[in-house]
């Protein structure tokens, strides 16, 4: 399987939300439908601040990868964040999620993103080896903190 990439807009929805109840589910997140729902749908229907992109046919998206838009003077401009990163079970390990990541970053440079952020569980040997063949490095002296509103 090839993993093409589709920018997903409203009409993609259907498709895209049980992915994202999927993803959630499986790394044991609190949402419910509607919750999931208003948060994707201004993303789909044009929000500047992130992008979502369908993996694989788009009539039957194999997964997605949803990246959110911010600022650094730091880095020199926009960057992103990837937000989620979800691939069906029976897809995972066949060298699609390295592929995606390839191609994502030539679509997000026509965003003019300079850099591109992730955080990946300290249990996720799996994950950490994919990212760190991307070209992702843990930036020393820098940790994530978050605070919610």
């Amino acid at each position: 399987m090839k993993a093409s990439l589709h920018l997903a807009n409203s009409t993609d929805l259907e498709r895209l939300e049980p992915m994202v109840a999927a993803y959630h589910a499986f790394e044991g997140i609190q949402s419910d439908q509607p919750a999931r729902v208003a948060a994707l749908s201004p993303v789909l229907e044009g929000l500047p601040h992130g992008v979502v992109y369908l993996i694989g046919p788009r009539k039957a998206p194999v997964g997605y990868i949803a990246i959110s838009f911010g600022y650094s003077i730091e880095l020199g401009g926009i960057d992103g964040f990837i937000d989620e990163f979800f691939m069906r079970e029976n897809i995972r390990g066949r060298g699609l999620g390295s592929e995606v990541l390839a191609n994502l970053l030539p679509s997000l440079a026509s965003h003019r993103v300079k850099a591109l952020h992730l955080e990946v569980s300290p249990d996720n040997a799996r994950a950490q080896k994919l990212y760190r063949r991307a070209g992702f490095a843990v930036r020393d002296g820098y940790h994530l903190m978050t605070r919610l509103f």
